[in-house]
């Protein structure tokens, strides 16, 4: 198998990967704007290739999943012109292979359908799976057997941090880094508003997954994925397992899918 080119399109964040049939090989993380013309996209992806020793003729195809539509045509064209692929888009060209039990099945974001599928193909046994992505939102997404559940939506650790920090001028930006186990009474502003989010998120998760588990079947298994969960996993201990790159696995499994499907 040749080479395969993810995105991740997020809000805040465009992760890129380049995997082979063995897993990611490499993955990058670059700021997103919703600015990014064709031009822009297509070098940019050359660039992440020639970096990997890699050429367009090395790739096989491009998968992505957005939660950006504006960015959609532009990467389109930039996959067309600059690489010479068909842009495969996640879920409107190929769909997830999970029941979707969303009242409205397209209001599901691409990033969370994904996000559920590789959680299950890569834990197969529990019964029930609670996926955590510290995105732009925090989501926390429910998978039993094969059904995509549904989930909740709350605010993101990064987007919380910086609305406050914008919005009150004697507050400090937070770190968001703790050497600490457990929460202590700051006595520095840094302090207690950098406790109060680490701790304050990790005491959001554990008791929204405690209280998730409880309608779901058993064993429930938690998966942490996003940027925020590798520095979270040290103060709680409710993560079974954290998967930072989580969604650029989701789509290179959903590629091997297709592909077993094609024989």
């Amino acid at each position: 198998m040749a080479f395969v080119l993810l995105l991740d399109i997020g809000n805040t964040n465009i992760k890129i990967g380049l995997a082979d049939g063995g897993g990611l090989k490499n993955s990058f993380s670059l700021p997103a704007s919703r600015d990014y013309t064709a031009d822009y996209l297509g070098l940019l992806l050359l660039q992440i290739l020639r970096r990997c020793s890699c050429e367009p003729d090395d790739i096989e195809a491009v998968l992505a999943c957005s939660v950006v539509p504006g960015l959609d045509p532009p990467l389109r064209l930039a996959c067309t012109d600059y690489l010479g692929h068909s842009l495969v888009l996640v879920p409107q060209d190929l769909s997830v292979p999970l029941e979707n039990c969303y009242a409205e099945p397209t209001q599901v974001g691409a990033d969370r359908l994904v996000g559920a599928y590789a959680a299950r193909e890569l834990f197969p046994a529990p019964a029930s799976i609670i996926c955590v992505d510290y995105g732009t939102a925090t989501t926390f997404d429910c998978v039993e057997g094969r059904a995509y559940l549904g989930g909740l939506i709350c605010p993101g650790v990064l987007s919380s941090a910086s609305v406050l920090s914008s919005r009150t001028a004697k507050l400090p930006a937070v770190s968001l880094e703790t050497d600490d186990s457990f929460p202590l009474p700051g006595r520095s502003t840094s302090v207690s508003m950098n406790h109060g989010f680490i701790f304050g998120f990790a005491a959001m998760t554990e008791g929204l997954c405690a209280r998730l588990s409880k309608g779901l079947s058993q064993p429930c298994f938690v998966l942490a994925t996003g940027g925020f969960a590798p520095a979270l996993s040290k103060v709680t201990s409710c993560f079974d397992v954290v998967r930072p790159d989580l969604l650029l696995e989701g789509l290179r499994l959903l590629y091997m899918h297709k592909r077993s499907l094609q024989g």
